[in-house]
């Protein structure tokens, strides 16, 4: 029997579904696991340089959830999503918090900068779900760009984004829940005074909202996708009620007197916070599984989903900021307060009935987002192997969604939104970053054609690149009001790095079906500009991030490094064995034809 038979057969005897969690060998005993500790060292070394390959994510890993997810979905679908993952609580809460905390009338600026960012992150992702188009997304991508490592750190943040953007939408739920009824959110929050203060609003709506979108999530996507784009049109004509209701009560002055009281760092410090109002669009990318022409109809529906939602989020900061002073907007509830401080106090329900359908929306489509990046993970045995499994009744990976949205809801039920909010946008800006060198490292490096040379001129512009960048972030964060000295130096060094990669290294890989335009310009302003949005954010916020790291690590040298070690060997076992039956049967040909 084949090592991969005999794992297969392990995953039926001991997987979890009727034993153990983990099915590997390393696992099978305690004296198998502390064998498998002992080597810690060599098997980090081999899955550091290791990479996986096209075909295996798209074909031998997807075989082992069993059943195939449904192609059902075209760009109208994708582009609905697309619409349905971003318009929500970033645009209906944030914009009144970092209005008036952070930038004021200029926060339409930091809408502009996050949508840039966002734009060159969805070209990046764009090329990546058409080569390969599997549920794993940035994970699948980044494991065969930049190995197993990496990926999985890349994993346990893309893990981490999903839970938090779900928690802060459900949050946010709960509060504009209250204003269509007249309450304060604390209303119908538990208050546990035991707790630490930004933990302490225990909220149980957030709960049930999330347990309702798991079971829908998991009866269909196309259902979801049917439920999603209807209640996107009744938003989108929320959206246009507060546009024009909005302009009728505009005060040119209160745009104009004082735009940008908190001058620069205020706007860009704004744009990292509100770059959370742009999340959301990497779950489409997931779907590339269940797409009918992925060529055709991912780039059509990424591209345009981020292009709406940039003008859309850039004309509704203006107007909330004509509506009032920025001084006095309300940082829960901007939109419905602005509403009532100017004669409309019946606008506000409309405000929060829109808000709410937003929000359902965003929560929606990240549970489908989500269960199919996890999906991906456990597949390659990164994640338990059982949360892998596709129900062949429903077409969707039941496991997953409810693992992730269980884990959801528990930072829901007891996390304040600021935190929240905070916290995912460095992950989410630290996993599109890698997405970008991601692609870099695709177009110019093929493992056993790339010369040597070729090899390192690639790795030496691409480490320029970062760490120029980090260089103008850094600097930026730490050292407000320093000179431009500083930034010329950097900013001139990244772009040496990105000229010299233009000029002086041919491109090893052309894409088959659709590239990303300006390579490499455009993956490497986007490598710049989301490390400098990462310079903007408060430390606090990156301590919690560290010490997020930090457990993943510890996670990955006790139990995933091991976990997918034997994982590899598995499929270099099969692919073995696959190599010998295909030469026998050559030779019985032969000999028949003799």
């Amino acid at each position: 029997m084949a090592y991969g038979e005999a794992a297969d057969v392990g995953v039926r005897r001991r997987g979890c579904c009727g034993g153990d969690v983990f099915p590997e060998p390393s696992f099978a005993s305690w004296g198998a696991y502390g064998r498998a500790l002992l080597e810690t060292g060599p098997r980090l070394k081999d899955r550091l340089t290791a990479r996986s390959h096209a075909d295996v994510e798209v074909h031998d890993l997807r075989g082992r959830s069993g059943a195939e997810m449904r192609r059902e979905l075209n760009w109208w679908d994708l582009a609905w999503f697309g619409v349905g993952a971003v318009i929500g609580a970033g645009i209906f809460v944030l914009t009144g918090q970092e209005a008036k905390e952070a930038a004021g009338p200029a926060v339409v600026l930091s809408y502009a900068v996050s949508g840039v960012s966002a734009m060159l992150s969805v070209f990046c992702y764009t090329e990546f779900a058409i080569e390969i188009p599997v549920a794993g997304g940035s994970f699948a991508y980044l494991r065969v760009e930049l190995g197993d490592f990496m990926a999985f750190i890349a994993a346990g943040n893309i893990l981490l984004e999903y839970c938090i953007g779900g928690a802060a939408v459900a949050r946010a739920w709960t509060s504009y829940f209250a204003t269509l009824l007249n309450h304060h959110p604390n209303d119908f929050r538990i208050h546990a005074t035991s707790l630490a203060e930004d933990y302490s609003r225990l909220d149980p709506i957030a709960v049930v909202v999330i347990t309702l979108i798991c079971i829908f999530a998991v009866i269909s996507t196309k259902g979801s996708s049917r439920f999603n784009y209807v209640l996107s049109i009744v938003h989108f004509a929320v959206i246009i009620f507060i546009i024009g209701a909005g302009l009728s009560k505009a005060k040119l002055s209160n745009l104009t007197d004082d735009f940008a009281p908190f001058g620069a760092h205020g706007i860009f410090a704004a744009s990292a916070v509100l770059f959370f109002a742009y999340i959301g669009f990497d779950a489409v990318s997931t779907m590339a599984e269940e797409t009918k022409n992925p060529a055709k109809d991912i780039p059509i529906g990424l591209v345009s989903a981020m292009a709406v939602t940039t003008v859309v989020y850039c004309v509704l900061a203006v107007t909330l900021c004509l509506i009032q002073p920025y001084q006095y907007i309300d940082a829960d509830a901007p939109f419905s307060v602005a509403f009532t401080a100017v004669g409309m106090d019946w606008a506000k329900y409309i405000v929060a009935f829109g808000a709410l359908k937003g929000m359902t929306t965003v929560l929606l489509v990240n549970s489908v987002g989500q269960a199919r990046y996890l999906t991906h993970i456990a597949r390659a045995h990164m994640a338990p192997p059982c949360l892998a499994v596709v129900s062949p009744r429903w077409g969707t990976p039941v496991r997953a969604t409810v693992a992730m949205l269980t884990a959801t809801a528990c930072i829901a039920f007891f996390t304040d939104l600021g935190i929240l909010s905070n916290l995912l946008s460095i992950s989410t800006l630290f996993i599109f970053m890698l997405v970008a060198v991601a692609l870099l490292v695709r177009r110019y490096y093929v493992s056993g054609e790339t010369t040597n040379s070729n090899r390192t001129k690639v790795v030496s512009c691409v480490v320029v690149i970062l760490v120029s960048s980090i260089a103008t972030a850094s600097y930026w964060g730490l050292a407000a009001g320093g000179g431009w000295v500083v930034y010329a130096v950097t900013v001139l060094a990244w772009f040496a790095a990105t000229l010299y990669l233009q000029l002086a290294v041919p491109k090893a890989r052309v894409p088959e079906k659709w590239g990303v335009p300006l390579v490499p310009w455009l993956p490497s302003a986007s490598i710049f500009i989301n490390i400098f949005l990462l310079g903007s954010i408060d430390g606090k916020s990156f301590m919690r991030f560290t010490i997020w790291t930090v457990a993943l690590l510890a996670y990955y040298f006790f139990v995933g490094l091991h976990a997918s070690y034997d994982t590899a060997k598995a499929l270099a076992a099969e692919a073995a064995v696959a190599k010998v039956e295909e030469g026998g049967r050559k030779n019985v040909t032969a000999e028949a034809g003799n």
